[in-house]
């Protein structure tokens, strides 16, 4: 029990000081420079350039088609870029075939071999590379007991659950040691329960092994919650890239407020910008909004308001000033999720908005309800003003 709390603080410590791309003098692990990838006249990335650094976990995150997998697989050896340079530990690595660069995949069908063993499948690479016996079975059962199946070395995978698969392919990924593990969309064959404990599962065997983890996903919510670092990837270019926390709070354009999480987008005119804040205004709403965030744009440029569900507050009661960020209208709908209840509110000018409000309580002295007229109201940090 000690020995885990003190684990958990050492982790904990690492990852709230980790951020080696603020460091103007840290160099990257994987350098992407211009590259370039077309299949025909189809251009898959186009012109991309990113920086990833030693023993960072990091997300690539993006619709489907969007180039995310095509450039792990440059990164891989699978595909070679059509121009442009891919660079690991300061080797052009472009010409150098899958097997013979530091780098493994864990595919998303875990390609695990079912005639194996869960000790075979693990030692199948180091075997390949011609290790001893005796450091091959020194490295398996490191790797078994480091993803919890010491007892289930015997069995064949058809006898293991999902997650287990899982950890004995993620076993096997990183029983060779490699300088950089690709994950290729790992955890989409696991229910949500099991996959919500995988996440964590994960972030504890990089942060173990000291890795590089590379993460391709369409998932937003696993993306947030295992990567150091987001890059957001739409139709073969980067949109931004950055801790998940600013993804989520400073989204760089509306196709990113709208691509991660739930989002209330308002269409607003600047009215007025400085050093204080903006103030907007809508037709949608009586009275003018006002943020704290200053705008690059010009008064009477149409600007968006993006704000997140559970920064609105819902009310059957209208506030004591109703001139200060306040919207009003009636309850179309409401999704009740235990931890939370998602209402979908309508307004006079028939625009809805979707407020999230925590369940804090069983109790209620009146709940709220379909056809209610509600009061929405937010604080001027609450939401981001978007010029694009």
């Amino acid at each position: 029990m000690a020995a885990d709390k003190a684990r958990t603080q050492t982790i904990g410590a690492v990852r709230r000081t980790f951020a080696p791309w603020a460091d103007p003098a840290a160099t990257p692990l994987i350098r992407f420079e211009n590259v370039v990838k077309r299949f025909g006249a189809f251009v898959a990335v186009e012109n991309l350039s990113l920086d990833i650094y030693e023993r960072e976990f990091f997300g690539l995150l993006g619709p489907s088609g969007c180039g995310k997998t095509t450039l792990m697989r440059m990164l891989a050896g699978f595909e070679q870029p059509t121009s442009g340079r891919i660079t690991l530990a300061g080797e052009d690595i472009s010409g150098i075939p899958p097997y013979r660069r530091p780098v493994n995949m864990m595919f998303q069908s875990y390609a695990l071999f079912p005639h194996m063993s869960v000790w075979d499948n693990i030692a199948f690479g180091l075997k390949q590379d011609h290790l001893s016996k005796a450091a091959i079975a020194a490295r398996v059962e490191e790797m078994l007991a480091l993803v919890k199946l010491t007892t289930f070395a015997k069995r064949k995978p058809h006898q293991l659950s999902g997650g287990q698969r899982q950890r004995v392919a993620l076993a096997r990924s990183v029983a060779k040691r490699p300088k950089v593990l690709l994950l290729d969309e790992p955890l989409t064959a696991l229910d949500k329960k099991l996959r919500d404990e995988t996440q964590f599962e994960l972030m504890d065997l990089q942060m173990s092994l000291g890795m590089t983890f590379l993460i391709v996903t369409h998932d937003q919510e696993e993306a947030m919650t295992v990567a150091d670092r987001i890059a957001v990837m739409n139709q073969g270019k980067l949109v931004q890239v950055a801790p998940p926390a600013v993804i989520y709070e400073q989204p760089a354009s509306r196709y990113i407020a709208d691509f991660i999480g739930d989002v209330n987008m308002l269409e607003t005119t600047l009215v007025a910008t400085g050093a204080g804040g903006c103030e907007l205004a809508s037709p949608k709403t009586p009275y003018p909004l006002r943020l704290d965030q200053s705008v690059e744009a010009h008064a009477g440029d149409t600007v968006w308001l993006a704000i997140r569900p559970e920064k609105m507050r819902i009310a059957l009661e209208p506030p004591a000033d109703i001139t200060a960020n306040c919207l009003t209208g009636v309850i179309w709908d409401i999704g009740y999720l235990g931890d939370l209840s998602i209402y979908h509110v309508e307004m006079p000018c028939g625009t809805r908005v979707k407020v999230s409000k925590p369940n804090v309580s069983r109790l209620v002295e009146r709940p709220i309800t379909w056809e209610d007229k509600v009061w929405v109201t937010f604080s001027p940090d609450a939401g981001v003003v978007l010029t694009s």
